[in-house]
């Protein structure tokens, strides 16, 4: 016997490892899986069983999470049709009068040359004059025009952004067209964009009070849903806690049916927000055609019924996850 062997050692060159590590290992996790997709199935066949109660909770948590995701479908579609309705952003020059026309003319020609402006009109005195003739309501006033020798009209170059670009880019090619000799005004159109800001800037707000309300509307729907499964299986969870479950694995079923009330209900505000956009359709359609636009409405589409998904399952799990904490504390 070697001095090895009687210190108890193993030649590695002849020792085995045991065959039942990795088995072991991989039955396990085997079995955690198991068991949660056991649970799952019974959290889906609680709420079978109680449809009428799941059907007024989804109801319930789809109504809370439809009003947030309509303002925001309302704003993402707002910008584009008030741009459509409204016109691109511009701006006009005024030039003083009796200017050498090269002047007008060269300005209007450098300004076609910048990428982002997608139109230029140069507007003489007599088309000026012309347009406030035939304009109604200002048919009195133009007549004081007629008795002048010569037309006081200054000539007017009428720019247009190119779509895509941004408000400070307008600013900068207004400002550089003031600066050229002659240019007595430049007047900047941008009052629709300080509207369309505005308007924004409220249904914004007001999106995010609303989903700040709504959403805790939801977590306790969901955990008073909750709750009452708890009360009704709270022989089951007695006899698991005392033959030694973990307090994960008795919450796990409660989560499991909090998940699938946020989602049902994401589900519902999603049917609910196409049942509208439906409804709407005809008379929304008739209303773009009256301003000449046609109707393309955008943000309904996987990523957004994705988000509006896992929102509804966040919620759900946090109000299970209220309600399983509530019951653990002792009365």
């Amino acid at each position: 016997m070697t001095m090895d062997t009687q210190r108890g050692r193993t030649d590695p060159r002849t020792a085995r490892r045991p065959k039942e590590v990795w088995p072991a290992a991989s039955g396990a996790l085997r079995s955690v899986w198991l068991e949660r997709a056991r649970v799952a199935g019974e959290s889906i066949a609680y709420v079978g069983q109680r449809w009428p109660t799941t059907v007024v909770v989804w109801l319930l948590i789809g109504a809370a999470l439809a009003l947030p995701a309509a303002l925001y479908l309302v704003e993402s579609n707002l910008s584009r049709a008030a741009g459509e309705w409204q016109g691109r952003p511009g701006f006009s020059v005024y030039f003083e009068p009796g200017l050498d026309a090269s002047v007008s003319t060269g300005l209007a020609a450098r300004l076609r040359a910048e990428p982002d402006v997608s139109g230029v009109r140069l507007i003489t005195p007599e088309q000026a004059l012309a347009e406030l003739r035939g304009q109604t309501g200002l048919r009195d006033a133009v007549e004081v025009f007629d008795g002048l020798e010569r037309n006081p009209l200054p000539v007017t170059i009428r720019a247009t952004l190119a779509l895509g670009s941004s408000p400070d880019r307008l600013l900068a090619i207004a400002e550089s067209a003031g600066m050229q000799a002659g240019v007595a005004e430049v007047v900047i159109e941008k009052t629709w964009l300080e509207r369309l800001a505005a308007i924004r800037d409220v249904i914004r707000r007001i999106a995010v009070i609303v989903a700040a309300l709504l959403g805790v509307s939801a977590v306790l729907i969901s955990a008073a849903s909750v709750r009452l499964a708890i009360a009704a299986r709270l022989a089951e969870r007695e006899v698991l806690a005392l033959v030694g479950a973990d307090a994960r694995f008795i919450r796990r079923p409660f989560l499991y049916l909090g998940f699938l009330y946020g989602i049902g209900g994401a589900v519902v505000a999603a049917a609910l927000l196409a049942a509208a956009l439906m409804a709407l359709e005809a008379p929304l359609t008739r209303l773009f055609a009256s301003y000449g636009v046609d109707l393309h409405l955008s943000g309904f589409d996987p990523m957004f019924l994705g988000v509006l998904l896992g929102c509804g399952a966040v919620l759900g799990a946090l109000g299970a996850r209220l309600a399983a904490a509530q019951s653990d504390r002792p009365p």
